[in-house]
């Protein structure tokens, strides 16, 4: 009877198990493009980077949060990151562009999270810096904040969002597992009319081809006519802008950090960050002119890291050539259309601010569609 009951528990357990992670795209038999994914599918598939979240829900009406990217596990400010920032459409807020621009170089955590949230981030990525202990002489931190508007789910006049905030989500950066959908500055956003959120994919070229890794995150909120794979879910739903200017206008914003080991300068991490947006159009996305879609792309390559202080007056770098760039582009607009389509899979009905509630992707309904168009890998 003991050994029945045992047995009975280990199914359930091995049940629930599965269920939680049966949310992802490919766990459907749905798979985006023709490379092979990292072997977490993930931005942390490459080696060093972390994710981290503070999802904050409280009462019934605030539903917001902060994500926070970390590029290496040292100190940033002082081994920086060669980047770029790619606007796609600029209706947005996005704190730090100015000196990526001009210095080709990210110092500090990337972190999302809302629209009137950026200034705590920046005060959160200040004090982060400040306080590390070979930064004592420290006296100009360039934060680099993304955003997208959760207002409809979020009471995102209040400002809800701290500096602790924004620390607890650093703090909390691990590798492994990413937690999608719901969840920190994915929790109040919407996207294609459904519950968007936090999404990651990632790419793994061939040895022949570099052997690189491309991973990226997104934070989905904004609209267009959905396509999963080339099948227009939207059309066949008819769930597509202006039908319902309120719950499904293509208005909105995506924020979309794009994270590479390859050793990429500046301008070819700008090249490949604006592949990205050709990811986001693949699943129907129109970068609709109150939209906001930000692409931070940058190399983690331990051989590139730009020391704040050297004795030296010259890099010495290895970066990919021009030529050999294509592979990249191609990872990064696979790794972006998934990582937005694990979003919409990853999220759930959510009710916020003043009663506001947005369902999530009818996945079974997806399902049947995609079957009807072969999509589905058997």
């Amino acid at each position: 009877m003991k050994i029945t009951k045992c047995l009975f528990f280990i199914t359930l357990i091995i049940s629930i198990n599965m269920d939680a992670q049966n949310k992802r795209l490919r766990d459907y038999g749905i798979e985006i493009g023709v490379l092979k994914t990292g072997k977490l599918n993930a931005i942390t598939d490459v080696e060093g980077v972390t994710v981290g979240h503070e999802t904050i829900i409280e009462g019934n009406n605030i539903r917001t949060g902060v994500t926070a990217v970390v590029p290496h596990q040292g100190n940033v400010f002082q081994s920086k990151v060669p980047a770029a920032i790619y606007i796609g459409n600029g209706f947005g807020k996005l704190a730090g562009y100015s000196q990526v621009k001009e210095l080709g170089n990210i110092e500090t955590p990337i972190i999302l999270t809302n629209t009137l949230s950026i200034a705590a981030a920046t005060e959160g990525l200040i004090s982060y810096t400040l306080n590390q202990k070979e930064n004592d002489d420290v006296r100009s931190v360039n934060s680099v904040v993304g955003e997208t508007n959760d207002g409809w789910l979020n009471d995102i006049r209040g400002r809800h969002v701290t500096e602790q905030h924004v620390l607890n989500a650093i703090n909390n950066a691990k590798d492994g597992i990413v937690e999608e959908g719901n969840v920190g500055a994915g929790t109040g956003t919407i996207c294609f009319g459904y519950k968007g959120g936090i999404g990651t994919s990632s790419r793994k070229l061939p040895e022949s081809i570099g052997g690189y890794t491309v991973g990226v995150l997104v934070q989905t909120n904004f609209g267009g006519v959905l396509e999963i794979n080339g099948v227009p879910i939207a059309k066949e739903l008819r769930q597509y802008p202006y039908r319902d200017k309120i719950l499904n206008d293509a208005d909105g914003s995506c924020m979309i950090v794009v994270i590479t080991d390859a050793p990429l300068n500046a301008r070819n991490l700008e090249r490949l960050a604006k592949r990205a947006m050709l990811g986001l159009a693949k699943t129907g996305g129109i970068a609709s002119n109150g939209s906001g879609d930000y692409v931070i792309a940058l190399s983690t390559a331990k051989e590139n890291l730009i020391p704040y202080q050297s004795d030296s007056m010259f890099n010495n770098k290895k970066e990919v050539r021009n030529d050999d760039m294509s592979p990249l582009f191609l990872a990064t607009i696979e790794s972006t259309e998934e990582a937005i389509l694990n979003s919409l899979f990853a999220a759930e009905t959510i009710t916020g601010h003043d009663g506001h509630t947005i369902e999530s992707l009818p996945i079974d309904d997806v399902i049947i569609l995609m079957k009807k168009y072969k999509k589905i890998k058997n």
